[in-house]
């Protein structure tokens, strides 16, 4: 099992868990962040902006498809057709092991 988290823009969040739900990968965990990658925010006048906000997208899927959903996710988050600076960033961690709390069981 693999846990992906993608940090998206927040206008395309609701694209990206629709392509997820629509692939077969309903369960998503979202939530409203801040912050700033490599181009260090957004200068507009003389006001920067040092952190903006991002959705954090978090979903736990099994090893087999690792390379399916994380195109899912680049293809729905993707700024037009080359992409932008700012698109966000997929970051892919390996589940040792995961619980269901209602039933106590060791999920597999």
């Amino acid at each position: 099992m693999y846990l992906l988290r993608a940090i998206v823009r927040p206008e395309k969040s609701t694209i990206v868990m629709k392509a997820l739900f629509d692939a077969g990968f309903p369960a998503v965990t979202k939530l409203s962040v801040f912050g700033r990658g490599k181009q260090r925010g957004l200068k507009v006048g003389n006001v920067t902006y040092d952190e903006l906000p991002k959705e954090l997208l978090m979903i736990v899927i099994p090893e087999k498809d690792k390379d399916f959903v994380i195109e899912t996710i680049m293809d729905s988050a993707r700024s037009g057709e080359k992409g932008q600076f700012g698109d966000g960033k997929i970051f892919v961690t390996k589940v040792e092991e995961n619980y269901t709390i209602s039933t106590g069981r060791k999920e597999v």
